[in-house]
C-alpha cells in the first residue's frame, strides 16, 4: 500500500511539474485533481470559427510532427479552439484560457493573437518529445490545469540587425518562428547600417546593387582592412520585395509585427556609398564597411567618424531621396510604425559643411543636436505622410523631439523616463540589460562579442521596464541581437536563448509572480525542449563568477554562481578540476608567480554542468585595473 501510494505521489508530482514550466509564466494556473488528457490517434481538433480553425491546423501541424497522428479539422473536437461570442474583458485581445480536463482540451479567446497564444502554451504542456522532428513514442498526455492568461505589456519584441550580417529569408523566418513559442509579437529587423543596405528599393536600384556588397573579409570582426581601391565587392546580399512580402505574410500569420529599420542620419555608409551626394563631403571613394574600423572612440559617447557616414540634413535631395524609400517600406510592411534609428550620429562634417551651418543660421538652431532634430522633424513628416508612425532611438531627444515620435531608449533607462515626461510613447530596451549580442557569461569561457561588457541571464531577469516611469507611455520593451559578430542563425540563437526567455516572463507575466530559482526550473526544462527542437542556446548561466580584490597588497579571489544550490571546485597546480578537487567555500588568498593559473569548474549534485576556465594569475591582476 504503501509503495502505490509513493507511486501515485510520484506520478502527481510529476504532473504539476509539466503543468508549471511555461514560458513565460502563465497569469493564473492552477493544477486540477482529474485525470490528465491523452493524445491518440482518435483525438480530432476543432475550431469555431474559419479564425479559429486556421490555428487548429497550425496546431495540428506542429503535433502530428512528433505524434505521428493524423489529425482531422473540424468544427468541434476533443482539443477545441474556440473564439468568445461574448467578450471576456479581463483577458484583453492577446490574452486566452485553457480548460483541460480527462476528456477535452478547450482554448478560448476574443481575438486570434490570444488563440495562437493559448496553443503555444497549450503545447509546452504537452511532453518535451513533442518538439521532436521524427515520430517519437511518448506518453502524450496534458495535465488537467486551468490557465487565465494575457500579456503585461502590448510590445514585445526581438531585434535583428541583418545589415552587419545578412541572414537568408529562411533564417529570417526560422528565428521568428523561435521567437512565437515565447509569445513575441514585434520583430525589429535592422535593415541598414554602414555595412549592408539590405532592402530592395525599386526607384533606388544602386542601393542593392552596391550598397547591399562589401569586399570579403575574414578573422575578428574590427580588425579586417579597409576596402581596398579596385578590389571586387563580392559578400552581398538584401531582400527583395517578394521575399520581404513572403516574410511579412509568415511573420502575420503567428501574429508578430515587423517593425522596419532604415537608421538615418548616422549609420548611412551603404547608403552614401550608393549616391555620394547625400553626405556632405560628396565623396565618392567611400565604400561598404566590410566590418572595417572608421571611427575613434573616446567613452562616455564621444567618438569621430573618419569618414563621412551621416547624410547631410541641410540638402533638400536627402529628403526626396527618404520619401523614396519610405514611400515603399511602408508599402511592403503593415505595421503603425517605421524605425528611423538616429543613433551615433557624428556631428563633425556638419559643423564644417557651410550649408548645414547657413541653414543652422537660417532656423536658428543653436547646435548641431537642434539640427539633427530639424532632421528627424522633417523625417517624421514624410513618415506620417504615408500613413505611419516614426520612432527611433533615444539620440532623437537631444535638441528637441519630434511632435509625434516614440522612443527606443537604448542608453540606459533615462531616454524612456525623458520622453515619457514629455508625454511620447516608448519601447524600453536598456543595453545594460537587454543587448543580447553582449557576452552572457565570462569573456573567457565565450565567443567573441560586439563587447566585454557582460550581460548576464540574471541581469536580464532583474529587470523592471516599468522603474520609475508612468505606465500608460510604455509601449513595452525588447531584446536587441546586433551582429557585427553573429554570423549565423545557430550564433544568433546562442545568443538569443536563454535571455530571450528571460525577457519573455518581464514582457508577458505580471511583475507580482517574478521569481528568480522558478525562472531557472522553467529554463531548465526548456533547454531539454530546444535540444529536441534543434535550438541552440548557451548554458553560461552554470558558470563560476570569479571576482579578484586587494586586501593588505595580497591577491583575493571570490567566487559565485548565479544559479543556487552549485558547487564550486578549483585548482591551482595546472590540472583540470573535476568534483574531487578542492571545494570552494570562502575567498582564496591567490599565491604569488606569474604562471600560476586558477581553474574553476562547477557541478550540482555530483554532475558537472559548468565550462572548466582557466584564469591566469596576470588575468586576474589585469581585472583589478579594470575595476
Amino acid at each position: 500500500m504503501r509503495r502505490l501510494l509513493a507511486l501515485l505521489f510520484l506520478c502527481f508530482f510529476s504532473t504539476q511539474i509539466k503543468a508549471q514550466h511555461i514560458i513565460p509564466q502563465p497569469v493564473e494556473i492552477q493544477q486540477l485533481k482529474s485525470p490528465a488528457f491523452r493524445l491518440t490517434a482518435s483525438t480530432s481538433i476543432g475550431g469555431n470559427t474559419e479564425e479559429a480553425r486556421t490555428i487548429a491546423k497550425v496546431l495540428a501541424n506542429k503535433i502530428s510532427t512528433a505524434t505521428g497522428y493524423p489529425f482531422t479539422i473540424r468544427q468541434s473536437g476533443n482539443i477545441q479552439l474556440n473564439l468568445t461570442k461574448t467578450r471576456n474583458e479581463k483577458i484583453g485581445d492577446e490574452g486566452y484560457t485553457i480548460e483541460v480536463s480527462s476528456k477535452t482540451v478547450v482554448i478560448t479567446a476574443n481575438k486570434a493573437a490570444g488563440l495562437f497564444y493559448g496553443m503555444q502554451s497549450f503545447i509546452q504542456l504537452l511532453p518535451k518529445e513533442i518538439e521532436s522532428k521524427t515520430v517519437i513514442k511518448a506518453q502524450w498526455s496534458v495535465p488537467s490545469v486551468q490557465v487565465v492568461d494575457y500579456p503585461r505589456f502590448a510590445w514585445r519584441g526581438l531585434m535583428l540587425d541583418v545589415s552587419r550580417h545578412f541572414f537568408s529569408k529562411e533564417d529570417v523566418k526560422h528565428y521568428i518562428g523561435d521567437m512565437v513559442r515565447y509569445k513575441y509579437n514585434v520583430f525589429h529587423w535592422h535593415l541598414t547600417d554602414d555595412e549592408g543596405w539590405r532592402i530592395e528599393i525599386k526607384s533606388l536600384p544602386k542601393l542593392t546593387q552596391v550598397g547591399a556588397c562589401r569586399v570579403q573579409r575574414y578573422g575578428k570582426w574590427g580588425t579586417y582592412e579597409a576596402p581596398k581601391d579596385g578590389e571586387p565587392a563580392t559578400d552581398c546580399g538584401f531582400y527583395t520585395q517578394d521575399d520581404i512580402r513572403e516574410i511579412v505574410a509568415y511573420a502575420t500569420e503567428r501574429h508578430v509585427t515587423i517593425l522596419p529599420e532604415i537608421d538615418v542620419p548616422g549609420h548611412s555608409t551603404a547608403a552614401i556609398a550608393s549616391y555620394p551626394e547625400l553626405c556632405c563631403t560628396k565623396d565618392s571613394t567611400i565604400k561598404v564597411s566590410p566590418g572595417h574600423s572608421f571611427s575613434e572612440w573616446y567613452g562616455n559617447g564621444q567618438f569621430k567618424m573618419l569618414v563621412d557616414n551621416a547624410l547631410n540634413p541641410s540638402d533638400d535631395k536627402v529628403y526626396e531621396f527618404l520619401d523614396k524609400v519610405f514611400t515603399e517600406v511602408a508599402a511592403l510592411f503593415p505595421g503603425q510604425f517605421i524605425h528611423t534609428g538616429g543613433d551615433e550620429c557624428y556631428h563633425g562634417y556638419w559643423e564644417k559643411d557651410a550649408g548645414c551651418q547657413a541653414l543652422m543660421k537660417k532656423e536658428s538652431l543653436k547646435n548641431t543636436h537642434e539640427l539633427q532634430s530639424y532632421f528627424v522633424k522633417r523625417v517624421e513628416k514624410i513618415v506620417k505622410s504615408k500613413g505611419k508612425k516614426l520612432i527611433g532611438w533615444d539620440e532623437i531627444l537631444e535638441g528637441g523631439l519630434a511632435p509625434e515620435a516614440s522612443v527606443m531608449s537604448w542608453r540606459g533607462t533615462e531616454g524612456g523616463k525623458e520622453a515619457a515626461k514629455q508625454g511620447h510613447t516608448v519601447v524600453m530596451t536598456p543595453n545594460d540589460f537587454t543587448y543580447i549580442d553582449l557576452i552572457q557569461g565570462d569573456p573567457l569561457a565565450e565567443p567573441d562579442a560586439t563587447s566585454y561588457k557582460s550581460v548576464r541571464l540574471k541581469k536580464t531577469y532583474s529587470y523592471e521596464p516599468a522603474e520609475g516611469i508612468d505606465t500608460k507611455f510604455i509601449l513595452g520593451g525588447e531584446a536587441n541581437l546586433w551582429s557585427e559578430k553573429t554570423p549565423t542563425l545557430r550564433h544568433a540563437q546562442y545568443l538569443t536563448y536563454p535571455r530571450a526567455w528571460a525577457m519573455a516572463d518581464i514582457l508577458w507575466s505580471p511583475q507580482s509572480v517574478k521569481n528568480w530559482d522558478y525562472f531557472v526550473k522553467r529554463m531548465e526544462l526548456q533547454f531539454e525542449r530546444a535540444d529536441l527542437a534543434d535550438i541552440n542556446y548557451a548554458r553560461s548561466v552554470y558558470d563560476a563568477i570569479v571576482q579578484p580584490s586587494m586586501k593588505d597588497n595580497k591577491l583575493l579571489v571570490d567566487m559565485s554562481t548565479e544559479i543556487n544550490g552549485l558547487d564550486i571546485f578549483y585548482t591551482i597546480d595546472e590540472t583540470i578540476p573535476d568534483k574531487f578537487s578542492t571545494k570552494f567555500t570562502q575567498p582564496i588568498d591567490f599565491p604569488e608567480g606569474k604562471s600560476v593559473t586558477l581553474k574553476v569548474v562547477t557541478y550540482r549534485n555530483g554532475k558537472q554542468v559548468g565550462k572548466v576556465i582557466a584564469f591566469p594569475r596576470e588575468e586576474l591582476k589585469k581585472r583589478l585595473k579594470k575595476q
